[in-house]
C-alpha cells in the first residue's frame, strides 16, 4: 500500500514538475515587442524636443536631395 502511494506521488510530483518548467511558444516574442514599444514611447516622451529636431533635419535633407534630383543638379 505505501509503495502504491509513493509510485503516485512520484507521478505527481512528475506532473506538476512538466507544467512548472514547460514554456509556452510565443511568449518570449510577445514580451519582447512588448519591452520594445515601451521603450519607444519612453524615448519619444523624454527626447520629444531632439526627437523633432532630428526628423526635421531628415526631412529638409530630403527634400533638398529629391529637388535636386527633379531639378537635373
Amino acid at each position: 500500500m505505501k509503495n502504491q502511494w509513493m509510485r503516485k506521488w512520484e507521478q505527481i510530483r512528475k506532473t506538476v514538475k512538466e507544467h512548472a518548467l514547460r514554456r509556452e511558444p510565443g511568449i518570449d516574442g510577445i514580451l519582447v515587442t512588448v519591452g520594445l514599444c515601451i521603450i519607444a514611447l519612453l524615448l519619444c516622451v523624454v527626447m520629444k524636443d531632439s526627437l523633432t529636431a532630428f526628423i526635421q533635419t531628415i526631412v529638409t535633407a530630403m527634400q533638398t536631395k529629391a529637388a535636386d534630383i527633379l531639378t537635373g543638379v
